[in-house]
């Protein structure tokens, strides 16, 4: 997963500006281990990483016969001629595995004979099934399972930035995610024409590449940023900071976020949003909520779109909420039409209700800080 592998990194592009080059690189070697360094770049250069260089130490990478893969890491003491142990591990056709360990001298070239072992197919093969619910080759799950906390705690921390400048000005901020084709920028300008003329709206359009999506959002007469994500596959909160400081939305607001179309990456990462919306088209399978379950148990709201092509369709529109309720019992489902407009009217209250509470509560917040105000000069007075 993303949170892993570091997808993207130095790719994004934020609409009307250079790629963002502040950025850090995280390296991950043969072995496992991770460092992190961050610079600007200024300057044409090149670098590289390699554990290699310290101390003499490498790792070696053998591929035998039967596709089996094995890495270990020795250190030289000045000679090429070296004795090390390490240990190999198979992996069959079938999932199964077996280790087993031995040392051998050599020289700087060595080559390893192995029988070969053949089984017959005998389950499906679960990589989500370890603490990091993921798998990387030659990486551990507890590395791997640090690797995903320090990246999100990283993020979480820009995302509950965003939130508190979204609160302090009662800026209602949703975060709309789906698979690509789920009918979620028809949507959206289809709830930006019904409300632009009762409050100020403002949308991110996230995409690997072109702006397409944010000059069909422009086209209903609202500002739209895109942030071209390059290879990544989600926006993150440090995205959208730099969205926000561009759009500069106003005080009591709707700011809608359309993710890149992906149910995988996109769950993990809050932006700083007051609710994720997941879009699911009657296009798709009923299952999907019960395949890409992250994605639906993160989310507030589903949305069932197209639901106007239902006649012509065999998908059971009850079984598909069904499942996404199994996920997430506590989901709210609107079954909606961006096309013919059916159902909307449900989905466009439930925004305007959402507007309506964080103007409440920054009406509270302002109070407060009133009266906080209005004590602490009572009590400088009475001095």
């Amino acid at each position: 997963m993303c949170t892993v592998c570091g997808c993207g990194a130095g790719e994004t592009k934020i609409e009307g500006g250079a790629p963002d080059n502040s950025h850090e690189h995280t390296h991950v070697h043969a072995d496992g281990t991770v460092h992190t360094h961050s610079h600007g770049h200024e300057h044409d250069h090149a670098h590289s990483h390699d554990g290699a260089a310290l101390a003499g130490a490498h790792a070696h990478s053998h591929t035998h016969a039967d596709g089996t893969v094995h890495v270990h890491e020795h250190v030289h003491q000045g000679d090429h001629g070296h004795v090390h142990g390490h240990q190999h591990e198979h992996v069959h056709a079938d999932g199964s595995t077996h280790s087993h360990a031995h040392e051998h001298p050599h020289g700087h070239e060595h080559a390893h004979d192995h029988h070969h072992h053949e089984h017959g197919i005998a389950g499906d093969l679960d990589y989500g099934t370890g603490p990091a619910r993921a798998h990387v080759p030659g990486m551990s799950q507890a590395r791997m399972v640090q690797i995903e906390q320090d990246i999100l705690a990283k993020n979480n921390a820009y995302a509950d930035a965003n939130r508190a400048w979204f609160d302090e000005r009662g800026i209602f901020a949703l975060n709309l995610v789906s698979s690509p084709g789920s009918g979620k920028t028809t949507l959206l300008c289809k709830t930006i024409e019904v409300l632009k003329d009762k409050v100020a709206i403002s949308v991110v359009e996230g995409d690997q590449q072109t702006s397409n999506d944010a000059e069909r959002i422009r086209a209903t007469g609202v500002p739209a940023l895109q942030i071209n994500t390059g290879k990544g596959c989600h926006l993150d909160g440090h995205m959208v900071g730099h969205a926000m400081q561009r759009l500069q939305p106003a005080d009591d607001s709707l700011f809608l976020i359309e993710n890149v179309g992906n149910l995988v990456c996109p769950a993990a990462f809050d932006l700083g949003e007051h609710h994720k919306v997941a879009i699911l088209s009657v296009t798709e399978g009923e299952d999907k909520p019960l395949k890409y379950p992250d994605m639906f148990a993160a989310a507030d709201v589903m949305l069932l779109n197209k639901c106007d092509l239902l006649p012509y369709l065999e998908f059971d529109a009850d079984l598909a909420e069904a499942n996404a309720r199994r996920v997430n019992p506590d989901l709210t489902v609107f079954r909606v039409s961006a096309t013919s407009g059916d159902g909307l009217s449900a989905w466009l209250d439930w925004i305007e209700a959402g507007l309506e509470a964080q103007r409440a509560k920054r009406s509270e917040t302002v109070d407060a800080l009133k009266a906080r105000i209005a004590e602490l000069e009572r009590q400088l007075a009475a001095k």
